[in-house]
């Protein structure tokens, strides 16, 4: 009960954020206007819980359909027609609201009174449901704050004392040697509270020693790639990747402007001078041409976790140990609305000194998103994971400043596609 009170009371807090004339705009093609995710959030809870699980009766049936499901399309043009072609069956605002607020009062009084633990029930068994919907809104918020990020400065407001922290050099290229061992990937279901199906079953992979870059890739050093003109270099570049940078017109990363002679970062309420010092934010794409020029690759899946939760002991719970997540293990849990220095959170370093492993921005890995061996798509969910089991969309591990704590577990997988620019997301480059 008080994570979901927790989870709306976030949600409105961003929802407030934008001005009203930005209500119905797409700050990104690929991504549904703002007034569907205000719907979709209660939406989704009160369809998975009080309808699916519990057999519930309706609110509004052309409003639960409406906003029931809201994922990423293939091609921003698809994106851009899909909203034309609904652009008048969005519904008022106060209409949105008032089937949000009966959506939350029949979610809350199902958490307060339902049997929502019913071993064996398909959608109910150790409350799937329930870990479903609060997991749900909690990703969802970073996907809020990453499209806040795209609307037009004067249609937001910066919070009272914001203050972004930039100061600091940049943290040198130093490289880790990590020696060979085991990985864990995934965990059995009946381990946990909840796991969501791509995590499941338990999964674990011998992984050969490597060396890897001891903190992310920060902005001052990829502006060396952009200066050498990595941009317009095709030996950097899949065929695929060029073809998409130049249909985009590409030549720096999108987190990046520039005016006159000057780099600046398109932050959340304005532009900075470039932080040197922060990680870079760059598409998988873009990441893994940098690595290329520098002759090194990215991780895969397994030499991330390796690298994150492994010691000479076995495995952690944390890459700092056993502690719960703190602020002073690094930037994550909506503790900022920017990144901050990389390596300014020694605390948090893995067994093996490598630093910022889990937040300041996610990580890109080289690894396809697929399952693992003994997949089982989730019940309440069935369409999380496997909608995007197609080769096109790669793992990212870690934690962005925008994600919650309570994702913070070893076993826990993002993914978006190879040219997706939006995310919070950054890399370290790895070696043989």
């Amino acid at each position: 009960m008080a994570r979901y009170r927790r989870n709306r009371a976030r949600s409105r807090e961003l929802f407030a954020l934008p001005a009203d004339e930005a209500y119905y705009s797409q700050p990104i093609a690929l991504r549904h206007p703002i007034v569907f995710y205000e719907g979709h959030l209660p939406g989704f809870s009160f369809n998975t819980l009080v309808r699916k699980a519990l057999g519930g009766p309706s609110i509004d049936a052309g409003l639960e359909s409406l906003f029931a499901r809201g994922i990423d399309p293939p091609e921003s043009a698809a994106a851009s027609s899909a909203a034309r072609d609904v652009q008048n069956r969005w519904p008022s605002r106060d209409a949105v609201r008032e089937f949000a607020a009966e959506a939350d009062r029949l979610v809350i009084e199902a958490l307060q009174h339902a049997d929502l633990d019913q071993p064996g029930h398909p959608l109910l068994d150790r409350s799937e449901a329930v870990f479903a919907i609060l997991e749900h809104e909690e990703m969802h918020q970073e996907t809020l704050r990453y499209m806040w990020h795209r609307l037009p400065f004067a249609q937001k407001t910066a919070p009272a004392g914001y203050q972004p922290r930039t100061e600091g050099e940049p943290a040198p290229a130093e490289w880790v040697h990590i020696p060979a061992g085991r990985a864990t990937l995934g965990v059995d279901r009946a381990a946990v509270p909840f796991g969501w199906d791509n995590e499941c079953p338990a999964w674990s992979v011998d992984v050969p020693g490597f060396s890897i870059e001891r903190h992310d890739v920060t902005n001052a050093r990829f502006l060396e790639f952009v200066e050498a003109g990595g941009y317009r270099d095709a030996r950097w570049w899949t065929a695929d990747d060029l073809a998409w940078l130049q249909s985009e017109a590409l030549a720096h990363p999108l987190f990046w402007e520039r005016i006159g002679r000057d780099w600046f970062w398109r932050g959340m309420f304005g532009l900075l001078p470039l932080p040197a010092s922060w990680p870079v934010y760059v598409s998988f794409a873009e990441a893994s041409a940098f690595a290329r020029w520098r002759r090194s690759r990215l991780p895969t899946e397994s030499e991330f976790q390796r690298a994150a939760y492994g010691s000479p002991e076995g495995e952690r719970d944390r890459p700092w140990g056993r502690d719960a997540p703190a602020p002073r293990h690094g930037v994550f849990d909506f503790a900022s609305w920017d990144p901050e220095p990389a390596g300014s959170h020694p605390e948090g370093a893995s067994a093996w000194g490598v630093e910022d492993l889990v937040g300041n921005g996610w990580e890109w890995t080289s690894s396809p998103f697929a399952p693992f061996p003994g997949f089982r798509a989730l019940a309440s969910y069935p369409e999380y994971s496997a909608d995007f089991f197609d080769g096109e969309h790669i793992v990212m591990k870690g934690a962005s400043p925008a994600t919650a704590a309570e994702l913070l577990r070893p076993t826990f997988r993002n993914w978006f596609r190879k040219h997706y620019p939006y995310v919070y997301a950054t890399f370290r480059c790895a070696r043989s």
